[in-house]
């Protein structure tokens, strides 16, 4: 009798052993299937992990180039900060001059956008409304985006580093400078077929409004100069003026535009 309840209560043992093993394995094994679900086949993240996981890592980066620069930055503190391993940062940007390429597209991106918006937005405005007040409109978002703290931090590491990174500059001429000209030649374009312009090449004649309008403005905070918000839009406004006493042409071209008085030169 003994020798029985002793093999019962055993035998209850080991399945109360077993099952709590059990237990546990299907614990485990359920909190590894939990954090392998944003991995696929063989181990690599999914596609919407690694976009998420990327956009992390730009995120990251980019708050550690405006907060340290270009040189005291490490893609091992980036990895850190961001909370992934240091192989995944090298295998996906190569070098730190890789990575701070992708941050400065991404950043780049972001500039551009408010101006195409605005061009969209006056163009679709009503044709009464003056060229002018168009183009003062346009003049102060550009002021806002292109002179901001993070544009100018991003502009002089990439100036700092163009002589020894020519790629970075590349990049930043394609991505920035040259993508701002044609949007702003096609606003051009528009203004052009609708009679509010008188130029030949719009792309020269946005090359000219943009160094005009902002680029003075935008070195000058480059160098150091804080921007004043009403002296860089009256700097912008007198600009605007000058740019289009070219680009409107003859004032009989224009209804109801005053004609400009003739002035003579101050003899010396």
């Amino acid at each position: 009798m003994t020798t029985g309840t002793t093999a019962q209560e055993s035998s209850g043992g080991s399945l109360g052993t077993s099952s709590g093993m059990g237990l546990a394995a299907t614990k485990a094994r359920t909190a590894t299937s939990r954090r392998e679900v944003s991995k696929s086949r063989g181990g690599r993240p999914t596609k919407s992990a690694a976009i998420e996981r990327d956009q992390r890592l730009i995120e990251v980066a980019t708050r550690l180039f405006l907060d340290r620069g270009f040189d005291a930055t490490s893609l091992d503190a980036v990895a850190e900060a961001a909370r992934v391993s240091k192989p995944t940062v090298y295998s996906r940007y190569g070098d730190k001059r890789g990575l701070f390429a992708a941050v400065l597209r991404r950043e780049i991106a972001r500039w551009l956008a408010p101006l195409s918006a605005a061009a969209e937005t006056q163009l679709s405005s009503a044709n009464d409304i003056p060229v002018e007040q168009r183009l003062v409109e346009i003049g102060r978002e550009m002021l806002n985006f292109t002179c901001g703290p993070d544009a100018v931090a991003f502009s002089r590491m990439m100036t700092s580093q163009a002589i020894n990174f020519p790629d970075v500059a590349k990049l930043g001429k394609e991505e920035g400078w040259l993508k701002a000209v044609a949007t702003t030649a096609r606003f051009f374009d528009r203004l052009v077929a609708q009679g509010a312009l008188d130029v030949d090449d719009t792309m020269i004649a946005a090359e000219v409004f943009l160094d005009v309008v902002v680029g003075h403005t935008h070195r000058m905070a480059t160098f150091g100069t804080p921007m004043e918000l009403k002296a860089a839009e009256k700097r912008m406004r007198a600009a605007i003026k000058l740019f289009l006493a070219g680009a409107i042409g003859p004032a009989d071209r224009i209804p109801n535009a005053p004609k400009a008085a003739h002035r003579r030169r101050p003899s010396r």
